[in-house]
């Protein structure tokens, strides 16, 4: 069986937490005590409001994976790119996945990008400015 936290009860019928452990105390809001703290059965949450208790919608979360080729780029223009994005990214934790692919024979870099979106734009720009002719 499911149970809740007074904060996440609070939480969800839009109350303070000192009105939740009002109800609690004087016994309109079925409740068990572990510890310190008080567990409110789901089913005796949804009796309560009369309407069946849901969790907090969880954020939305989005991550965008991309590859960046590019071509014609030398050993030394390589190490810079990596070096400068690997240096901005290390500014900040960003969460962001970056690895370099780099073929000699080819002249030719892949680096790939894992992380959120505004993080993956960030590094995308950067790339961009390193590249530009």
């Amino acid at each position: 069986m499911e149970h809740y936290t007074v904060d996440q009860v609070a939480d969800l019928l839009g109350l303070h937490v000192k009105t939740v452990r009002g109800y609690i105390r004087d016994g309109r809001l079925p409740a068990v005590r572990i510890g310190k703290q008080y567990r409110i059965a789901k089913d005796d949450l949804a009796a309560f409001t009369g309407l069946p208790a849901e969790p907090p919608a969880s954020p939305r979360h989005a991550e965008a994976t991309s590859i960046v080729q590019i071509d014609g780029i030398d050993r030394a223009a390589m190490d810079r790119v990596s070096t400068m994005v690997l240096g901005a990214l290390s500014a900040e934790r960003s969460g962001l996945r970056v690895e370099f692919a780099y073929d000699e024979r080819r002249r030719q870099l892949k680096v790939v990008v894992l992380g959120g979106l505004e993080e993956t734009a960030q590094v995308l720009r950067i790339v961009d400015a390193l590249v530009r002719p």
